[in-house]
């Protein structure tokens, strides 16, 4: 049977190697699809509580994860021989770089050559990780076609960038259209057919590179309209009267021309801090210097610094030596209301401020513990003895169960990084922002 009529009628077997932010939720929503679905991932915690159906992903409806592993629609493992009765491979694994801001790709070669080893004709692989352009074609290809079979001719491959948002209940892995690149046309075509059974909207484009590089082009412009406004976040700071909280706010009432961005603690989550990155490297292959975009993500990855400096000032301000302060963090998690660490600003504010105070503890109700570049820490009560015990409340992530007017009313000294106490006027709290 033809993959295209096995999509069609629920036949084909899908596998996705990764179960993490992207991959999870994408298996889960192939298996309530209809789809007989395998996820592949090394981590054997990961592999065993799918099994049992006990979710770990706040994105991911935790009953109806339970029911499809009930129902054998959904099962992990992490062995790659599984690959062999599964007719389409979704690659979703993490593409971090490394301590010298080189892409590291190892897992999506280490997938590929996964794969090349129960590839079979028909086949239909597709890269969903972030990476530069040309990865599919060039590194992922050239894996594949080891075997002896061509793609294009004897199998299929595709680029479709995921375009996951941890905690947003509007956009999800199923409401967010998604970006579809084939080698050739038939293979985006069989890529468009099998997500368009998930997913509202398939956009094509005519190549895996092009839809490599839109991927980029999304989180590189959040990066630079971050770094913008962090910027002049900094130089607000040194003007009298001028909060630039206020003036995003002012300028987002123009209703054309303009898109809101906010100034913070720096950028997290695993694509916005990283994607620069990625692109500046693969354009130094063709003799091209992303300056632009590479001073922006420094600009962003400058702010933790920033904050740590600020927290330091607003001690000393108010008579009070940062060596001889306690520091009470709120929120650790890259963004509000979620659990995931993955290049938190929060975590490098820790690490930075950490040595340069008397004790520092945190609070975040999605985060009891964490362990991070080194650093393990829990996470204590947010009671009021633990608020006035403290000299410093420095707000890093604004979750909303936050009561923030009773915490500024308890804390001695309040730093927010996220204009948390918008409307909450009071001497004791210093923002980023202004002065």
């Amino acid at each position: 049977m033809e993959l295209k009529e096995r999509i069609q009628n629920k036949q084909a077997r899908i596998a996705v190697i990764g179960l993490g932010y992207v991959g999870l939720p994408l298996a889960v929503e192939f298996a309530k699809a209809g789809y007989r679905v395998t996820g592949i991932d090394l981590d054997r915690s990961k592999v065993d509580a799918v099994n049992a159906g006990r979710n770990y992903i706040m994105d991911v409806d935790s009953q109806l994860l339970r029911k499809l592993v009930q129902a054998k629609a959904l099962a992990a493992t992490a062995d790659y021989a599984s690959l062999k009765r599964c007719d389409a491979v979704h690659i979703c694994v993490p593409t971090p770089f490394t301590a010298t801001k080189d892409p590291d790709i190892t897992a999506i070669v280490s997938s590929a050559e996964g794969i090349a080893r129960h590839l079979r004709k028909g086949m239909l692989v597709v890269l969903k990780s972030t990476t530069y352009p040309e990865t599919t074609t060039k590194v992922v290809r050239p894996i594949l076609e080891r075997t002896g079979l061509s793609a294009g001719r004897d199998f299929h491959l595709a680029f479709s960038p995921e375009r996951i948002d941890p905690g947003n209940k509007q956009f999800t892995t199923a409401t967010t259209p998604t970006v579809v690149g084939g080698l050739t046309p038939r293979c985006g075509e069989l890529t468009r057919l099998l997500y368009s059974q998930i997913i509202e909207k398939v956009v094509m484009v005519s190549s895996p590179s092009a839809a490599e590089m839109t991927k980029l082009l999304e989180n590189i412009f959040r990066s630079v309209n971050i770094a913008l406004v962090n910027e002049l976040a900094r130089l607000c700071e040194r003007m009298d009267n001028v909060d630039m909280w206020e003036v995003v706010d002012a300028a987002a009432t123009k209703p054309y021309g303009f898109m809101p961005f906010y100034p913070g603690p720096g950028l997290g989550g695993h694509c916005i801090p990283i994607d620069p990155y990625y692109l500046a490297w693969k354009a130094r292959e063709y003799d091209f210097h992303t300056d632009f975009i590479e001073l922006a993500a420094e600009t962003n990855e400058g702010m933790p610094y920033h904050v740590v400096n600020k927290v330091i000032a607003a001690l000393s301000d108010a008579g009070k030596a940062a060596s001889q302060s306690r520091v009470l963090v709120l929120g650790v998690a890259f963004k509000k209301d979620i659990d995931d660490l993955r290049s938190s600003p929060a975590i490098k504010v820790i690490e930075l401020l950490s040595p340069k105070v008397k004790a520092l503890a945190y609070n975040d109700p999605y985060v009891p513990a964490f362990r991070e570049h080194g650093i393990a820490m829990k996470s204590v009560k947010l009671t009021e003895a633990a608020i006035r015990s403290h000299d410093c409340v420095l707000i890093t992530t604004n979750h909303s169960c936050y009561d923030y007017s009773r915490i500024v009313r308890q804390a001695k000294l309040v730093v927010d990084t996220r204009n948390a106490t918008k409307g909450i006027h009071s001497p004791k709290v210093v923002k980023i922002g202004r002065k």
